[in-house]
């Protein structure tokens, strides 16, 4: 068995640090739904699909008298009546008959074919075959997709444009979904100004916040900038703690050592839990987890690569724990 790496043992212990599924839920239509996370399984209210159907078009007749039809000894059946697609009750043809049916006509049970148009060779009121049919021969039968009371979906699922259709083909059109985790970003550093302010020479712009928003955005959060915080201990502290009253969770983008002093760890143990000291992996030191009133504190290098490969190693594994997604844990991009 291959030992699991430093890094990988890392993103485990903190994953067990994180509630799993701690965000509440709310109601959401199939129009906003999309890349939202399904919180209980949705069960099929009808069965997929909701009644025996043709597959074709054709003539529908009962399988037993296509067995002897052959090429030397065709066997003749009576059009005696038409399904069309939308009429609610299916007909069912006697001995010697055969009934039109088009693509999507309700079809009975029982011993039935369908002969497809281009098989039955076709005179006035009246057509003949060559050859026998299986039974249920281009029937699609009720539930041989989705069986009614069945999951469809299950709990922890990031909705797809595929899945929403299946929701709407059941007549779905709300779903209970996981609240989208609102996240505050801070940046810090006394020499960060915005990227929106005029440059001042020895300082650098904030791109980290915006990088960090977007790549929240991009994995179901509600993105929240906090601002730039100066290398004021006790004033980050109040900041961090006043925006974990109406957060999920916290990113922080750099300031990991100021003067000697452990500025983020220290900052983490003031807060709630130093739960992770940095990581054995190349520039794994900035990285530094911390948990508060059960909200992961995720803080990253202030190098903007190494910021977003820290968000993408543990962010995003911290915002699929909360909203209950089991998903595998993320790997190391600059590795892939």
């Amino acid at each position: 068995m291959t030992e699991e790496s430093p890094l990988v043992q890392a993103q485990e212990n903190y994953a067990q640090k994180i509630p799993f599924r701690a965000l509440s839920s709310e109601r959401c239509t199939l129009k906003n739904a999309l890349g939202r996370v399904v919180s209980n399984d949705i069960s099929a209210p009808i069965a997929s699909p909701p009644y025996s159907r043709a597959i074709v078009e054709g003539y529908l007749v009962n399988t037993a008298e296509t067995k002897t039809a052959n090429d030397d000894s065709n066997v003749s059946f009576a059009i005696t009546g038409e399904i069309k697609p939308g009429d609610s009750e299916p007909l069912y043809p006697k001995d010697g008959e055969g009934v039109q049916v088009s693509t999507g006509s309700i079809i009975g049970d029982g011993n039935y074919s369908i002969v497809r148009m281009w098989e039955a060779n076709v005179s006035e009121n009246n057509f003949t075959i060559s050859r026998p049919f299986p039974p249920r021969f281009f029937i699609e039968d009720k539930g041989c997709d989705i069986e009614q009371g069945s999951t469809i979906i299950p709990a922890g699922t990031k909705l797809t444009p595929s899945q929403i259709g299946t929701l709407a083909s059941m007549g779905i059109n709300e779903v209970e979904v996981v609240k989208q985790p609102v996240v505050t970003v801070f940046s810090s550093g006394d020499e960060v100004i915005a990227h929106t302010d005029n440059f001042k020479s020895g300082y650098i712009f904030d791109c980290n916040t915006p990088m960090l928003l977007a790549a929240i955005a991009e994995n179901g959060g509600i993105a929240k900038s906090g601002g730039i915080q100066s290398d004021n201990f006790d004033h980050f502290v109040t900041a961090v703690k006043t925006a974990l009253t109406d957060s999920d969770m916290i990113v922080i983008a750099g300031g990991t050592a100021i003067d000697g002093r452990d500025f983020i760890s220290d900052l983490l143990r003031e807060v709630g839990e130093l739960a992770l000291d940095g990581v054995q992996m190349r520039s794994g030191r900035p990285l530094i987890m911390g948990v508060a009133e059960g909200k992961p504190i995720v803080c990253v290098a202030g190098h903007p690569p190494e910021a977003l490969r820290g968000f993408q190693l543990f962010g995003t594994l911290a915002i699929n724990r909360l909203s209950g997604q089991d998903l595998p844990i993320p790997t190391d991009p600059n590795e892939s």
